[in-house]
């Protein structure tokens, strides 16, 4: 039974138009060299037992061409084609079906909903392939995709056995994924709403899972408090798998089992995003399950922050990960050398890579409708220069294993800190500040409960 007084819920921004569809569409064709098309499958349903599949969620490279939502669905670019050159394959209207899975747009709604030129229902697309491909130099695919080679090979071979009779098959076929990923890596104003928003939900969840933890609590327990937050504001979900590790589990990065009980004393690490849209928030906090740091834990934790807020500060046009990432990793061996973790001076721990027992991971990654999302970040062999639109996380960490040789206040203490920030012309916003970090603001909120 609900409470009589709901929790708030945030106003939803506007969704990417299918004007900006569009235009990613042109953009994409204009890159092309010429006589060139591109060949695009979206996802497909995946099993997940019997009669039941995970839910559905579409290709991020389709998704980001043309916003349509559904299964089995195939983008065609073909620049100049008098009769349109976008063709969106999809699938069949079938009444029966729709009575158990649900309404289908079919090729008259994709056309009118999602604003591509023409559609066809995938009961046509063998037939209308071969036509469409046919005097195409070079087909544009992904080619990691298995699904679109096997489809490319089966039009060319096609086209090879009607040539005798006039066809012009395929004579290459050339990776699409550069392309697309290289646009995807700025982001439009309508993106930052969607990754801000994102970033919002998400950090209602992380606050939500800081007033309700205690003692004795599963971590899952935990889990679910945060996640029911992303489902309430309209999310599809987390973005990923949630990390929720109590005392020592903190050290395994990719810590997913969330079973074990969070127990008096311990700090607990939470690594989880929202995803709104198919943009993705990723905040990692960690926090004393009891509400109040210990000495050794509090001494840990500032230096992974004080590190943390002077990488998030260095963020701006021009510098790059590289030299962020540097820099973090000086702040967390001389860190890590001051509290007796280590020992000698920092750059001689530094080029020995002794440091490396504490801190395992890069300090950032690119953020968008993938968590760990695409584009390069090298160009030409040189670490990438940011530039406004590009949207990072921020996210040291220190990771003390339980051995003999560590003082034993230290054993088994996991922090991470990370912030989603979007680079600007001036400098930087953070889009999850809204979670505290500071020990003050951390303590503070936690005692409300």
């Amino acid at each position: 039974m609900l409470p009589e007084t709901l929790p708030e819920t945030l106003p939803r921004p506007a969704p990417v138009a299918n004007a900006d569809y569009c235009l990613r569409r042109q953009a994409l064709m204009a890159a092309l060299p010429g006589d060139a098309a591109v060949l695009l499958p979206g996802a497909s349903l995946v099993s997940r037992s019997r009669d039941s599949e995970f839910a559905f969620r579409q290709d991020s490279d389709f998704h980001y061409l043309t916003g349509f939502p559904e299964p089995d669905a195939l983008l065609l670019l073909l620049p100049g084609r008098a009769e349109g050159e976008s063709v969106l394959f999809c699938q069949d209207r079938d009444p029966m079906l729709e009575a158990w899975t649900g309404f289908r747009l079919g090729a008259e709604g994709a056309v009118r909903e999602y604003g591509v030129d023409q559609a066809f229902e995938n009961a046509e697309r063998d037939a209308r392939l071969v036509t469409l491909l046919d005097g195409w130099r070079t087909l544009y695919l992904a080619l990691d995709s298995a699904e679109a080679m096997g489809l490319a090979q089966e039009i060319r071979a096609d086209l090879v056995a009607r040539q005798r009779r006039g066809a012009c098959p395929p004579e290459a076929l050339a990776d699409v994924a550069p392309l697309i990923h290289e646009a995807r890596l700025v982001k439009s104003r309508a993106e930052l709403a969607l990754l801000g928003h994102a970033a919002e939900v998400s950090a209602r969840g992380h606050l939500r899972a800081m007033r309700a933890v205690r003692p004795g609590l599963r971590e899952y327990q935990l889990q679910a408090a945060l996640e029911h937050e992303f489902l309430w504001q309209g999310g599809s979900g987390p973005a990923y798998a949630s990390i929720v590790g109590g005392g020592a589990n903190a050290c395994v990065l990719h810590y997913i089992e969330n079973r074990a009980r969070l127990r008096d004393g311990d700090l607990v690490l939470i690594d989880a995003g929202a995803e709104f849209d198919l943009y993705a928030g990723d905040i990692t906090r960690t926090f004393p399950v009891n509400g109040r740091f210990s000495d050794a834990q509090r001494a840990l934790y500032e230096v992974v922050l004080e590190v943390q807020e002077r990488a998030v500060a260095a963020v701006r046009p021009g510098t790059t990960l590289t030299a962020i990432h540097a820099e973090v990793v000086r702040g967390l061996t001389a860190g890590l050398i001051q509290l007796g973790l280590l020992e000698g001076d920092v750059q001689s721990r530094i080029d020995d890579g002794s440091y490396r027992r504490f801190y395992l991971h890069s300090t950032s990654h690119w953020l968008g409708l993938d968590v760990h999302d695409v584009g390069a970040y090298r160009r030409d062999g040189e670490p990438r220069p940011l530039m406004p639109g590009m949207v990072l996380t921020v996210e040291p960490g220190l990771y003390v294993p339980d051995d003999d040789d560590i003082p034993e206040g230290f054993r088994g203490l996991g922090i991470r800190i990370e912030d989603d920030v979007a680079v600007t012309d001036e400098g930087h916003a953070v889009l999850t500040a809204s979670v505290p970090k500071s020990i003050p603001a951390i303590e503070a909120l936690m005692a409300e409960k």
